[in-house]
């Protein structure tokens, strides 16, 4: 469980978040939006240690982050980068892969490297700087999850991919998050965060506008403005429509609408 209790982070004398109050609970799927400087990013720090707070607690399982060594919040926590070329740092994938399994002294890191390995399909001789944008992504990912972390942060995880590299990232980060672990993921891809995420965090300039299940956040339209964010399209088509359709989210959802309002002689 990861608890922040009225954080507040400063950087010379301006707050980048301020007093923070929330839960993430063990296996939830939990997006975070904002616009840009919302302190999206600032939060998934502080939530793996990388970032302590001014004031206030972070705690994971009841203990604050400030207490905790880098080597326990690495074993509990994996941080995947907005960019995977801050997080490679070895000449090969399987070095890569094995290279978390040693920081945190895991004694079957050889078999588990392998295990990854043959799971991702990769060629463990391969240096990972010579694979694609989406490639390298999934390598950082595996070397993550090569660890196997209790809880997955994600900041903008599908950046610089395209669709069927989205989809089969966002795949594997839900079969992990269906095995219990817990995701959080920053993204600026409402969509996204409609398909996957349950519950969303809305922020605006470091403060914290609403939490809740994500379909009713994104009907919240005088916060989402007030956070500069758009809902998901067909979201936003729903909500023009009014009273005259049910409420719909996906194409299948307005299809149905559609076909419900025709069989009661609502023009649609």
């Amino acid at each position: 469980m990861i608890q922040f209790e009225n954080v507040t982070l400063t950087y010379g004398g301006a707050a980048a978040v301020r007093d923070l109050n929330f839960t993430v609970a063990p296996g939830e799927f939990v997006a975070v939006i904002g616009a840009n400087g919302a302190g999206k990013t600032t939060v998934s720090k502080l939530m793996n240690g990388l970032l302590k707070p001014t004031s206030g607690r972070v705690l994971l399982d009841g203990v604050p982050t400030t207490a905790l060594r880098t080597s326990v919040l690495a074993r509990k926590i994996g941080f995947l980068f907005q960019n995977p070329d801050r997080q490679l740092c070895k000449p090969t994938i399987r070095e890569e892969i094995a290279f978390g399994l040693a920081l945190t002294g895991r004694k079957d890191a050889a078999a588990r490297t392998e295990a990854v390995l043959r799971e991702f399909g990769f060629d463990g001789s391969r240096d990972p700087f010579s694979a694609s944008r989406g490639e390298r992504q999934r390598i950082a990912l595996a070397s993550l999850i090569a660890v196997e972390p209790e809880v997955l942060i994600l900041d903008e995880p599908t950046t610089g991919l395209d669709y069927r590299e989205c989809m089969a990232m966002m795949a594997r980060v839900q079969s992990l998050n269906a095995a219990g672990t817990t995701v959080v993921m920053v993204c600026h891809d409402m969509e996204l965060v409609l398909d996957f995420a349950r519950r969303t965090l809305v922020l605006k300039d470091g403060t914290l506008l609403l939490d809740g299940e994500t379909r009713s956040v994104f009907r919240n339209t005088d916060v989402l403005r007030r956070a500069s964010v758009l809902p998901p399209q067909i979201t936003r088509l729903s909500l023009r429509l009014g009273d005259r359709l049910q409420p719909a989210d996906t194409v299948e959802e307005m299809e149905a609408a559609i076909r419900a309002a025709r069989q009661k002689g609502v023009p649609a």
